[in-house]
């Protein structure tokens, strides 16, 4: 058996547009999956499903915002509609509008990333579990970040909120495994996209890079190993864990 063969299952991948979540449902496309590309961005969502088909997978394309409950709610009847229901879903999409101290965040500000960050994810599982009780279990990944387990002048309110979705992954890894439901989170370090360049242009990224035992940033393909592991057979007996995939910069002693 070809424990990472994910032929016949059903994805969601939130935030799939570009970075991060783009290479994960192409990954996941690439082991066999059927994926639902989705973000706000519905033009870039129908580019990427192109990009799929056209290489020999099959994809969807469906615009959500993740922090409105009724748009979590048609996502997801969509998935049902036109692919089947979901057994590997990945809640990617995130929000980060402020940059700066948390003593200047103002409360829409806190709310929208809060929103976005926490109860978006939570609306997505709360909505995917029917059908990965139907389908006798399934895999959640939650895209957290390596800010979670450390204190940020720049990014606090951001880290608040996947310090909580790491409390969240434990929760709901307790209430599903019962049914056969894994839940994990990914931690990446610092990954060079475009939601993240405030964050590696510049001093900032090369400075990542010298404490960084691997002397380089991530790309958004180095996170797609770990997601297809914890979507796949492979990880059958992991839950409630959050990976850190950060090319050992937490483990770096500052020298």
């Amino acid at each position: 058996m070809y424990l990472f063969n994910l032929s016949g299952k059903v994805a969601i991948v939130t935030g799939s547009s570009r970075g991060i979540g783009k290479s994960i449902a192409r990954s996941l496309s690439e082991a066999g999956a059927k994926v639902v590309i989705t973000s706000r961005d519905s033009k870039a969502c129908n580019d990427v499903a192109k990009e799929i088909n056209s290489g020999g997978g099959k994809a969807i394309a469906f615009s959500c915002n993740v922090s409105d409950k009724l748009q979590v709610k048609n996502l997801i009847k969509e998935c049902h509609s036109q692919l089947g229901p979901v057994d590997i879903l990945v809640c990617n999409a995130a929000s980060n509008p402020a940059y700066g101290p948390m003593a200047e965040v103002e409360d829409s500000i806190f709310e929208k990333i809060m929103k976005t960050n926490l109860q978006g994810p939570m609306w997505l599982i709360n909505f995917s579990i029917p059908d990965m009780i139907k389908n006798g279990g399934g895999s959640i990944i939650l895209i957290s970040s390596v800010v979670a387990n450390s204190g940020s002048k720049f990014i606090g309110t951001y880290a608040m909120s996947k310090a909580a979705m790491n409390q969240m992954t434990r929760n709901y890894a307790l209430e599903l495994g019962e049914k056969n439901i894994r839940v994990n989170s990914i931690a990446p370090g610092l990954v060079k996209t475009h939601f993240a360049k405030a964050l590696w242009e510049g001093k900032g990224g090369k400075k990542w890079e010298q404490n960084t035992p691997l002397k380089r940033l991530a790309e958004p393909e180095d996170i797609s190993g770990a997601a297809i592991f914890l979507a796949s057979e492979a990880s059958k007996y992991v839950t409630g864990q959050t990976i850190v995939v950060d090319g050992g910069f937490t483990i770096t002693d500052g020298s």
